[in-house]
């Protein structure tokens, strides 16, 4: 079966975040359009799992590529299924970053708003899992300019596992489309897939 990839998008985005629409774009100009999914998850986060639950298994074993809580997520998935994940800016103990931020919520990408509540919190904490130690199925892409978590947390959490780490950048990892060669070997694509291909042209 051909390599595929599940994207986890992470709080507040949806499919259309820039580094969805990126590798999406990739895997079509590959010809894998079908081995790729990025669900719409739904801002609770035991929907939001029951959800992914279901979206990975029809790819076969895909590999898990999630950003900020997507990368949450994906962890939780990794562990529970012995999947792989390539993990960017991924947050360590969301419930913590979310609290103050209680309240009315508006997504980013298509304006929807909705009620972030201790209840999305409780549900986030339950989920952990403790920090991965086989190296073999990991790795962590972090950007110490990440201006929403502070990047030493996941530094540590994933320590065992391949840490990139890039001075400056941001929390949507800057140059995220350079860094595509590296995920497609990663996800198991034959280097003669995508060798020839120019990242740049997906920078949009």
């Amino acid at each position: 079966m051909s390599a595929s990839i599940l994207y986890i998008h992470g709080f507040n985005s949806s499919p259309d975040s820039a580094k969805a629409r990126q590798l999406g774009a990739v895997m079509q100009a590959l010809g894998l359009a079908d081995r790729y999914a990025v669900p719409a998850l739904d801002n609770h986060p035991r929907i939001a799992l029951q959800q992914l639950e279901a979206a990975w298994p029809r790819l076969g074993r895909p590999l898990l590529v999630g950003s900020s809580l997507g990368g949450y997520y994906a962890t939780v998935l990794a562990e529970r299924h012995g999947l792989s994940a390539l993990l960017i800016n991924p947050a360590v103990r969301p419930w913590q970053v979310l609290e103050p931020l209680l309240g009315e919520q508006r997504n980013h990408h298509h304006g929807a708003t909705w009620q972030l509540t201790g209840e999305h919190l409780a549900a986030l904490q339950a989920m952990q899992v403790p920090p991965p130690v086989d190296a073999s199925r990991y790795q962590v892409w972090l950007q110490t300019g990440d201006e929403t978590l502070d990047y030493r947390q996941a530094e540590a959490f994933y320590r065992h596992c391949p840490l990139r780490i890039e001075a400056g950048g941001d929390h949507g990892f800057r140059g995220f489309v350079r860094r595509l060669p590296a995920l497609l070997g990663f996800a198991g694509l034959p280097p003669e897939r995508w060798q020839g291909l120019d990242p740049s042209q997906f920078e949009r």
